[in-house]
């Protein structure tokens, strides 16, 4: 999460918690009793629903959509490039080199399989199947909160019945009716707000990251595959440029110029110190032949 949603959550709450101040004070839409209802509905849905270990990941997952930093497309874009040129310039069998230290495990297990020399289509296959998989867990953990902010409400309105029931069952006794009216109003303000304001939110959130994580796992293989067919880093910079807005293609041109012209130098500088090297090599033995010789010449004078 960036900080201007950060900035914007906390100023949003600090309003709408302000706005209970003008009604009654915050005290007054307290009650344990409420929440315990609420709560423990929750809990027993999401137990009968999904065995608990899924329910682990799927907070973990929640964690990861509001923590995890993003890599965006234009940024892979930058380095699926990189690759592309390099493999140009230095071959396929470079990659090998960097490939495990890339953080992205989707883009180290497609790259792993253009060293390996997989056949276009099995690397598709393999790709794709993964991208189906990866769908396929996000949507679990995506349904258990979509699930939990479904029921919310109804055990708010549970916890309302509740309390209408204890103010019945105690109509003659006004502290009985003191403390029933409060769960019989607040659960349904709790279950609301929870579902709505808590679990709706995640719930969309994971699904917004599954999306662009499945965006960024379609280039990576558009890529490799492009990559596998030795397209010009050009042509290739053309088609990754589709995945974005149009207002965001700019440059992308010059950066496959920058990169080519990096690494050509980088070529260049090698093969000329792998030239003087040779050439220190082949002067070495004349120079051992020149000074046997002189000791030669020295020991039959001397003789």
């Amino acid at each position: 999460m960036n900080r201007k949603n950060v900035i914007g959550i906390v100023l949003c709450t600090f309003l709408f918690v302000g706005s209970f101040l003008f009604v009654g004070g915050i005290a007054a839409y307290w009650s344990f009793t409420a929440f315990l209802v609420v709560g423990a509905g929750l809990g027993i849905t999401a137990l009968l629903s999904y065995p608990f270990d899924k329910i682990l990941v799927a907070m973990k997952e929640a964690k990861v959509a509001y923590t995890a930093k993003q890599i965006t497309v234009d940024q892979l874009i930058f380095i699926l490039l990189d690759l592309a040129v390099k493999s140009k310039v230095d071959g396929v069998l470079s990659l090998d080199k960097i490939h495990q230290k890339i953080s992205i495990s989707f883009l180290r297990n497609a790259l792993a399989f253009l060293v390996d020399n997989y056949k276009e289509s099995e690397i598709r296959d393999f790709l794709s199947t993964e991208m189906m998989f990866f769908k396929l867990r996000r949507g679990q953990s995506e349904r258990v909160f979509q699930n939990l902010a479904r029921v919310a409400p109804a055990f708010g309105v549970a916890g309302s019945v509740i309390g209408l029931i204890g103010l019945l069952m105690g109509i003659d006794d006004t502290q009985i009716i003191l403390k029933s009216i409060p769960v019989a109003f607040i659960s349904t303000l709790y279950g609301v707000l929870i579902g709505n304001m808590l679990f709706a939110p995640i719930a969309e959130a994971i699904q917004f990251n599954t999306r662009n994580e499945l965006l960024n796992q379609k280039l990576i293989m558009e890529a490799i595959i492009a990559i596998h067919r030795e397209q010009n880093p050009y042509k290739l910079e053309k088609k990754l440029c589709s995945f974005l807005a149009p207002e965001q293609r700019a440059g992308h041109a010059e950066k496959v110029r920058s990169i080519t012209k990096q690494y050509l130098q980088k070529r260049r500088q090698e093969n000329k110190s792998a030239l003087e090297q040779r050439e220190e090599l082949q002067q070495s033995p004349i120079e051992m032949g020149e000074s046997g010789t002189v000791h030669m010449l020295k020991n039959a004078v001397a003789s």
